[in-house]
């Protein structure tokens, strides 16, 4: 098993982005408002849409979770698939 940087930098990279995604997944249900562009989806006029989008988020919470457990500590998930 060989280890290399860009490994290394992509799984940093997304580890960096995991709790940027967790605060506007925290904040959303807190705030009961997510942010789409540059406007913000509000709960209290679309519940539908903001449960969608925070079933969105969530998702890609877990799954930039997932390569970044990957690459930093080679669990070997991507050979898998």
């Amino acid at each position: 098993m060989t280890f290399r940087s860009d490994d290394l930098v992509v799984g940093l990279v997304a580890l960096a982005l995991a709790p940027v995604i967790a605060l506007r997944i925290v904040r959303g249900l807190r705030d009961g408002r997510l942010p789409i562009y540059r406007t913000y989806l509000d709960r209290r006029n679309s519940a539908a849409k903001f449960n969608v989008l925070l079933g969105l988020h969530a998702l890609t919470f877990v799954l930039i979770a997932l390569v970044a457990a990957d690459l930093l500590l080679g669990l070997g998930l991507s050979e898998r698939l």
